[in-house]
């Protein structure tokens, strides 16, 4: 826990000035706690002392002062001036340490979700630069409960419980004084309890920390099942799957149960033990203090003074036990934040790597080849080696499995290859930062992710600093600013999640006009109209062709109509290129590609 600790108050060190002055105030607030003890002392041995028509009064006063105050060396104080002084005395206090205690818990607490908020935003700033690795690795609803719940567990530690801990801390530590500052051998033996309170609560902490994690792995698989139940809602009514998802959310929440439940049946056990062994000291103190005031070698006001220090002692040690077992619990939680921030990422940037200028002649593949890290025994890719020369359209088909995306996502260095090298312009690409090398790349899948925001927004993701004509004419361009204009509210139509609101043939078109608007040399077109209709399909293929035009095009198709005037066809079968040439060479050949030809004419012909 230590480890993690401290690195979760790391995180509050650009906070340090407010957190001192928090601390001080803290300080007030504890020391204003210890003086109710200490001011109880004279109502009992004065205000309520029926034969003292007249009393004079001590105000005790810290022996670390160097002196001792004392009202009656300069005037006898009738019994009613006395509780007067002591009750402006009690409201003083409590009014300076309320004051003390709003403003040290809000700076804490300031502190603390500044702190926070800088891990969430470090945690989600890595996990949306890690390669694809990592996200096959890691589902979506994981790793949203993490950045969200993990660190929900988190923040409650070091904003709200820390500022209580300072507090406790605090007015522990004036009980203590005050303790001490009565009868130091009575103190002794009645704080000899504490080590059997607090290390059962300290062994606890452990096992406590243990079931966190494991509860909030089971909140992380209600959260994927959630993401997975929402964002395939359509797949589930098709197959009136809905009573299965509903078990299997059952199921977790249930493990969810359990797992909480464990948690808090630990959590709630120190409580009923601090609180019988503090009993058992009052009842221990009361025997022993009635026969002091008996024979006089104590009076009322010192042993209610001393009981009441005692009393308001084992409230701290209670709620500290209690807060140990919080930030146990975030330290549960902060395990699979930190394993996130401590990753090493597999894709990563070269130090002093160099940005990478215009294209200007060439994209080389050199002998390379690749297996995904989470399937060691097959190579995907082996031994390729092709090159697309500046304004050339090179097609990459084959069988489904053959290798193509994933040779396209090289280019892109969503992975580095296991073997091999890539060259743009005669460099190595990992040579360049992934913002420069990215930023020369366009593309176009077949399946068009679209943010659930204005078809402009969409449109401009690539460029923000576009200004409203560019976006305008990119939609035109890709043969979709009439349709956008008969939206709602136009290019301020919000379309979805996904694009949910559009047809497959307008979303890919926005698709379009999102990447001419980034104006990038460099086009991977990925099956971009595998899954339209006819009429869409053409639309789009009058869309690709401005996109097209005047750029270095790499385009990945099924269908062989989609790709007869490129310029060079390569085939890959096996994760090998197997053939190369044009649409009538290749046709002539008897290869695979003469095969695929064929059975696409039959499918065409029926």
């Amino acid at each position: 826990m230590v480890t993690e600790t401290w690195r979760l108050l790391g995180y509050a060190r650009r906070y340090t000035l407010v957190l001192a002055f928090a601390v001080l105030l803290m300080m007030i607030s504890g020391a204003g706690r210890a003086m109710l003890p200490v001011l109880l002392k004279p109502v009992f041995d004065r205000v309520l002392e029926p034969s003292s028509p007249e009393a004079r009064v001590a105000l005790p006063v810290p022996k670390w002062t160097g002196m001792k105050l004392y009202l009656d060396q300069l005037v006898p104080f009738p019994i009613h001036n006395v509780w007067t002084l002591v009750a402006a005395a009690i409201l003083m206090v409590f009014f300076i340490k309320g004051i003390a205690d709003y403003l040290g818990n809000y700076l804490i607490s300031y502190a603390g979700l500044g702190a926070v908020t800088d891990l969430r935003q470090k945690t989600f700033d890595k996990v949306i630069r890690e390669e694809h690795a990592f996200f096959r690795s890691f589902s979506t609803g994981r790793l949203m409960s993490s950045i969200l719940s993990d660190i929900e567990k988190i923040q409650l530690a070091v904003s709200q419980m820390l500022a209580d801990w300072f507090r406790q801390i605090f007015a522990a530590a004036g009980m203590i004084y005050v303790l001490v500052q009565n009868d130091w051998k009575l103190a002794l033996v009645s704080v000899t309890v504490l080590p059997f309170v607090l290390l059962p609560t300290a062994r606890l902490g452990t096992r406590i920390r243990r079931s966190t994690r494991r509860a909030q792995d089971e909140a992380a698989q209600m959260s994927e099942i959630l993401q997975e139940g929402f964002s395939g809602h359509a797949v589930v009514k098709a197959f009136t799957a809905e009573a299965a998802e509903s078990a299997k959310f059952r199921r977790a929440a249930q493990r969810f149960r359990q797992a909480s439940l464990r948690y808090i049946a630990m959590q709630g056990l120190p409580s009923p033990i601090i609180e019988f062994f503090g009993a058992a000291t009052i009842v221990g103190l009361l025997t022993y203090g009635r026969e002091q005031i008996k024979t006089g070698r104590m009076t009322t006001g010192d042993f209610m003074s001393f009981v009441t220090a005692l009393l308001l002692l084992y409230e701290p040690v209670k709620r500290l036990a209690g807060i140990h077992n919080i930030f146990q619990q975030a330290a549960g939680a902060s395990q699979r934040v930190f394993e996130y921030l401590d990753r090493r990422p597999m894709v990563c940037e070269k130090p002093g790597a160099r940005e990478l200028g215009a294209f200007r002649r060439s994209i080389e593949y050199d002998n390379v080849s690749f297996q995904y890290p989470d399937a060691p025994n097959g190579a995907v890719l082996s031994g390729i080696s092709l090159t697309v020369n500046k304004g050339e359209v090179v097609a990459l088909v084959g069988p489904s499995g053959a290798g193509k995306t994933t040779l396209a996502a090289l280019l892109l260095r969503y992975y580095d290859p296991t073997e091999g090298v890539i060259r743009i312009d005669g460099a190595d690409i990992r040579e360049f930062t992934l913002k420069s090398l990215r930023r020369q790349i366009a593309m176009v899948g077949q399946e068009t992710f679209l943010f659930n925001d204005t078809a402009e927004a969409n449109i401009r993701y690539g460029r923000p600093e576009a200004t409203k004509e560019e976006v305008i004419a990119a939609a035109r361009a890709a043969l979709a600013d009439d349709f956008i204009r008969e939206l709602p509210h136009g290019y301020d139509t919000v379309v979805g999640e996904r694009g949910a609101k559009l047809s497959g043939g307008q979303r890919q078109r926005l698709a379009i006009a999102r990447a001419l608007l980034k104006n990038a040399p460099i086009l991977i077109l990925d099956e971009a109209t595998s899954q339209l209709d006819t009429e869409s399909e053409m639309l789009v293929q009058r869309a690709l062709a401005n996109l097209m035009a005047n750029r270095t095009v790499i385009v990945i198709a099924h269908r062989l109509s989609t790709i007869r005037r490129a310029d060079r066809i390569a085939v890959i079968s096996q994760g090998c290129i197997s053939e190369t040439g044009t649409h009538d060479e290749l046709v002539s050949q008897g290869g695979i590609y003469q095969r695929l030809h064929e059975l696409q004419s039959v499918d065409w012909e029926h």
